[in-house]
């Protein structure tokens, strides 16, 4: 029997570039080799692609390709690029499309989008280099708007790289310069206090057409002031599973990510993170291509209904290579 040929692509010109290479080198390790026949594709972190060491052109390594498991995170993975590329050259993979993966890395973008969904929206505001001579001006309409708290994101990076919280409006204007100086657009929010959670969908996964996993509470270690890029992987946080929220705030929790995913046009699979705060539950963003390392959490939450690492990457390759985007 002739076996289907995937490439998993991992590594990326992104700052996830590490979590990328794990996530991949999992995927690599879990696929039946009775049934695929994988090709461990590293792209470089110049946007290289290479295979045994060796470069070659996406054209050349994708010849022949029955399916493509995107293994990237981040810019180039998360942001369109790639899927564009796999579009053009008509080749199946996993995750979402262009336009929706495009839509979901932007977190301004996302927000409008979802706004009339039953959750709720910390206030914010999106900022652009350009407003680096008006700076004062911007930081007082920010400081009138809302607060007194806030937190300073790139509009299109995910694992909380280069997040920034601001205690007081009179911190604004130092670090809000200090991140238009890195990065050409941010989102200014207010910072919503309360336990952080965030739930996986899987789409036509276990007889239902949009499954949605249990939610993961996230606790931070005391030493850090939230769930930044460090803490999320160094296994200092606690993650429960399931969360121990009460019944009504799981089932919020569960159908929002539902509602996310559907409304953005997102495709297999995602992940939105929350707020649970006392007085609603807010949404924060969303990820189509979450890690899929054995320990990161769409893998926890699987396993915490009794399902294997091994079979969702099964179910994710059998389900792109029969599945349109």
């Amino acid at each position: 029997m002739q076996k289907t040929r995937v490439a998993v692509l991992r590594g990326g010109p992104s700052v996830e570039y590490d979590i990328s290479m794990q996530t991949g080198a999992s995927v690599l390790a879990a696929i039946d080799r009775t049934t695929y026949d994988p090709i461990d594709v590293v792209i470089t972190q110049s946007g290289e692609w290479l295979v045994d060491g060796y470069v070659r052109f996406p054209e050349q390594i994708l010849q022949g390709v029955d399916v493509v498991f995107v293994a990237l995170h981040g810019t180039y993975g998360e942001d369109g690029t790639v899927q564009r590329l796999l579009d053009r050259l008509a080749v199946p993979y996993t995750g979402s499309g262009a336009y929706a993966s495009a839509l979901a890395m932007h977190k301004a973008l996302t927000k409008d989008h979802v706004a009339d969904l039953a959750f709720a929206l910390a206030p914010h505001m999106l900022v652009s280099r350009s407003s680096l001579p008006a700076l004062f001006s911007v930081t007082d309409r920010i400081a009138d708007s809302f607060g007194p708290s806030y937190v300073i994101k790139p509009v299109a990076l995910g694992s909380s790289v280069g997040a920034v919280m601001v205690e007081s409006p009179a911190h604004l204007p130092e670090l809000l310069k200090a991140a238009l100086e890195t990065y050409d657009e941010v989102i200014v929010e207010q910072r919503i206090i309360g336990r952080e959670a965030t739930c996986g969908v899987i789409e036509r996964y276990r007889g239902q057409q949009l499954y949605a996993l249990p939610p993961v509470e996230i606790v931070p270690p005391h030493t850090s002031d939230f769930f930044d890029y460090e803490v999320k992987y160094n296994d200092a946080t606690e993650e429960i599973c399931p969360a121990r929220f009460d019944t009504e705030v799981k089932q919020h929790i569960e159908q929002a990510a539902q509602h996310i995913h559907q409304t953005l046009g997102l495709s297999q699979y995602s992940r939105s993170d929350f707020i649970v705060a006392d007085d609603a539950l807010y949404f924060l963003e969303v990820n189509t291509l979450p890690g899929l390392t054995p320990a990161s959490l769409v893998p926890r939450a699987i396993d915490a209904v009794g399902g294997t690492y091994d079979g969702l990457i099964e179910h994710l390759l059998t389900d792109a290579l029969y599945t349109a985007h």
